[in-house]
This record gives C-alpha cells, structure tokens and sequence, in this order.
C-alpha cells in the first residue's frame, strides 16, 4: 500500500446538503434554491481542507448506498484520494438552510446508520494495514458504535508509531485519551468536562490543559477559544492566538478546516506556532463562506499572513 504521510478516518461520513430559503413559515411549503452537495463528515472535510493547502492525504470513510457513492464521487472530483469501505446502510445526509429574510442558518443533522459486526472489523482491519505519519479522527460515531471505538482505532495506529489527531467529544474523547494520542482539539467547554469541571476561564486554559498533558493523555493540546481565537499547550510551552475579524457567514467545517489545517502544517514539518496559526486560519476562513463549502485558499494565505505577527 502507498504511504500517506496524512490518513483521515471517518465512521460517519454525510452527503451535506444546503440551500437558501425566504422566510420560515410553520404549516406552508417553503420554497428553496436549488441545493448544494458537498462531501462531509469530520475526517472527510480535514481531508478537503488539506486539499485546498495543496496537500494530499487518503481518505479513509464508510459509504453506504447512492449517498455514499454520491460522496466518494464529489471526493475524487476534487482530487482527494479515497478508500471507501462499503456497507450496507445508506450514508447519511445531512441539511444546512438559510434564511435570507433573517440572514438565520439553520443546521439539521441525522445519525448515522449502525454498523455490522462485519463493517466494524472492516474498518478496523483498514487501519491496520494503512501506511501513514498521521491519522485523523474526527466526527460523530454511528448509532450503536461503542464510545471506545477511536480508542480502539488508536491503539492500532500506536502500534505502527502513528501519531494520531483526534477531534470528536464526550466519551468517545474521553475514552480514546486512555491511548496517549499525539494532538486533540477540544473547545473551552470539552476542556472543562476532561478536567471534571463546569466551565474554564480563559486564565485556567493553560493549566487544565497542562493537567491532561501531565497524565501521559496527549502529547499537544489545541484548544478552540471560539471568537476569542485558539491556544496550542505542550508540557513546557503555551501560545494563544486571537482569532481574525471576519465577516461570518457560516460556521460549518470550520473545527475542521482548522484541523486540516493544523494536520497539514505538521506534515510540512513547521514549527508549533505556524501549526497554531494556520489552524486558526484555516478555521476563520472557513466561516467567510456559506454553507458547507470550507475556506478559499486565499483568505486563508492572507489571513495567516496577518496572524504571523500575533
């Protein structure tokens, strides 16, 4: 098998599908613009970020029925290598609406389909045999997947010496922290429920973060501020960036524009504050556009231009 130096995983991938509406009115049929499709799912859309930085990765994700093929097809339209592993459940969809009258986005996503035995050990005799510096894994979980499944697809990886970059939450984040993985990117919010407490000031980042590190759970913490910007921890190091002033417009893909961002600056070998600013970046250019469509490569040159000086 070819080695990639990125690989990204994703369980439950989703036809995004997203439209422009004009006024929400209970009870009447709205009427909507012809919809946008686009490929996504957390690794999926870490994948096309890394594209747009001309970058190459594989990836890795379940497709079921013609969603799923429909997925695999929008991939490779935009040059992405691809590994489907197909199963029987169709890929689900997922529908992003926005409303012009208000400029208001609404956002509805549906589970995933279960896996099989079978597919669950498809995936994972998958991630044994691939060839890769990193692996990716983000998103959601399919219904009926047990919240050690990362961790699971983790140990594998560790056993090849893989560092492996995890984004989802919860316990399945909880879980696969047992692995000692490479880099998580949790919000202030995850942050605050890995170190047992209700919320984190921006001045209790550094050390709850530096707690996590301490306990062998992760070797680099990002942590995603929100509008206040983002935070790189290591054992020994901290550095914060304040996010860009952007003209919003969506907030979809943005964690993971900032991921495949972030992924893609690690793979180039630069220092973990380029890492930190092209995440950002990559992030604030991804909410300059609408929809599921993640960010321009020239916001994001210029806007990492600008936060080189920050």
């Amino acid at each position: 098998m070819k080695h990639y130096k990125i690989t990204t995983v994703t369980v439950n991938p989703a036809l995004d599908k997203s439209t422009h509406l004009r006024g929400l009115v209970p009870e009447q049929k709205i009427r909507c613009d012809a919809p946008r499709y686009d490929a996504g799912g957390g690794g999926i859309n870490v994948s096309k970020a890394i594209a747009r930085l001309n970058g190459e990765s594989l990836a890795l994700f379940t497709a079921g029925g013609p969603t799923g093929e429909m997925i695999k097809e929008l991939l490779l339209k935009e040059g992405i290598k691809v590994d489907p592993i197909t199963v029987q459940n169709w890929t689900r969809e997922s529908f992003v609406a926005v409303d012009d009258n208000t400029n208001s986005q609404y956002r509805f996503g549906f589970p995933g389909a279960a896996l099989s035995e079978l597919e669950k050990e498809m995936v994972l005799e998958k991630v044994k045999a691939i060839a890769t510096d990193f692996l990716v894994l983000s998103g959601s979980l399919n219904e009926g997947l047990p919240t050690d499944f990362y961790k699971q697809i983790a140990e594998i990886a560790k056993k090849s010496n893989i560092k492996v970059i995890v984004d989802t939450s919860g316990e399945s984040l909880q879980k696969v922290l047992e692995t000692n993985v490479y880099l998580i990117k949790p919000n202030v919010g995850e942050l605050a429920k890995l170190v047992g407490v209700d919320r984190l000031e921006m001045e209790e980042v550094n050390d709850a973060a530096k707690k996590i590190i301490a306990q062998g759970s992760a070797e680099i913490i990002v942590v995603s501020l929100g509008p206040q910007g983002a935070a790189l921890i290591t054992k020994d190091s901290y550095d914060y960036v304040p996010a860009p002033n952007v003209a919003k417009k969506s907030t979809v893909g943005a964690g993971d524009s900032m991921v495949g961002g972030m992924v893609w600056a690690l793979s180039q070998n630069k220092s973990l504050a380029e890492v930190l600013r092209w995440g950002v970046a990559c992030g604030s250019a991804a909410t300059m556009n609408e929809g599921t469509q993640l960010f321009k490569i020239e916001d994001a040159n210029r806007l990492f231009e600008w936060l080189k000086s920050k």
